[in-house]
């Protein structure tokens, strides 16, 4: 099989692209497949797909400004400019890697992409890790021949539905989780609740600013730890805060998120598409802040999801506050049965074998 995934913009679009490609390889080891990333040259997909060892195109892109200020609308158009270029620089690449199927990860990237590789006949198909979809997968469900959705939500905001399959988000095959107490052991911590906090790679203040509180009512409690990435581009906003060092680990980011996730009983994150993925995945209860700066704020209908199933709390950034955290997890923590059946919930959730519906049905569509 040859394949070209179109895909940038963020993890939660990259790291899918990444598991398909991952088990088309799988499946078809060594000269049986070809897989070809095409994404921004100045993206995180550049650095992301070449560190996991695959064949990247850049194709210059750029997105389009929602408020039409003077300054934005010069940005769109030469965001249109660029736009138009891509198509064609995408029709030579195609053309030249001679792909059986081409499909699209997301971001904007993906719509020049799939669209050329849709007029040169060549089956299509784009993946949505999204509860809400994202504007490149609405302009492109007209054009491709099949579209992956992470659940039933997904689904229902797509106006050709009937090429829907439900599939769930694909996690990479070369990560693992853990035994939670071989985890806890492993990152050196004591028995007791475990709770793991993050406000994505880049750091959340709002977040961090409540964990700060959280931390210091843990250490009243006693018999709490606590896991938290406060961003790689933000300074240490802990300095000169007390903490229990046997149950506390503070880090800029977290490079071990599978061994940290295995350990916790409770996560508190924002609700990207692959961290609600991952929480699923390790069948974890979760406070999920959905950020109100995410595009259609699509992380809150992810929550919302979650919440539903009964595998999460939602607190939304309006209402974020270090007293509101405080009084949420408390309550949780004090009813260890609500984390197991909210846990059991999330696995219910889980798409354990996304990948492999993925792949079966890009197999449907090239026979």
């Amino acid at each position: 099989m040859r394949a070209i995934i179109a895909a940038g913009g963020s993890a939660g679009h990259v790291n899918p692209g990444l598991a398909i490609a991952d088990k088309i390889k799988e499946v078809y080891p060594g000269t049986g497949s070809a897989v070809l990333f095409i994404g921004t040259p100045n993206g995180m997909e550049a650095r992301l797909i070449k560190d996991a060892g695959y064949d990247f195109a850049p194709i210059k892109m750029a997105g389009l400004q929602r408020s039409l200020s003077p300054k934005n609308i010069i940005r769109n158009f030469n965001a249109l400019h660029l736009y138009l270029h891509a198509g064609f620089e995408a029709k030579k690449i195609i053309k030249s890697f001679k792909p059986d199927i081409v499909i699209g990860a997301g971001a904007y990237v993906s719509v020049p992409v799939v669209k050329a590789a849709a007029k040169l006949k060549i089956k299509t198909a784009v993946h949505e890790s999204n509860s809400y979809p994202g504007m490149a997968v609405k302009l492109l469900s007209k054009y491709v021949d099949k579209i992956f959705v992470a659940d039933e939500a997904a689904k229902m905001r797509i106006s050709h539905s009937e090429k829907c399959v439900i599939t769930g988000n694909p996690l990479r095959s070369n990560l693992k989780f853990e035994d939670r107490e071989a985890a806890r052991r492993k990152l050196g911590l004591p028995e007791g609740i475990t709770i793991l906090s993050s406000g994505g790679s880049n750091g959340s203040n709002p977040i961090t600013e409540a964990v700060i509180a959280l931390l210091k009512w843990e250490n009243e409690q006693g018999g709490i730890n606590h896991i938290h990435s406060y961003g790689r581009n933000r300074g240490n906003p802990f300095e000169g805060i007390q903490l229990n060092p046997e149950r506390t680990i503070i880090k800029p980011y977290i490079d071990n998120m599978y061994t940290c996730l295995s350990a916790a009983d409770l996560v508190i994150s924002r609700s990207g598409s692959m961290s609600q993925t991952e929480t699923k995945a390790a069948g974890r209860a979760s406070v999920q802040i959905p950020w109100a700066g995410s595009a259609e704020y699509h992380q809150y209908y992810n929550a919302l999801a979650m919440v539903n199933s009964g595998a999460a709390v939602m607190i939304e950034d309006k209402d974020l506050t270090p007293k509101k955290l405080v009084e949420v997890v408390s309550r949780l923590c004090q009813t260890p049965g609500k984390l197991r059946e909210m846990e059991a919930k999330a696995k219910e959730m889980s798409a354990d074998y996304a990948a492999d519906k993925i792949l079966g049905e890009m197999l449907d569509l090239i026979k």
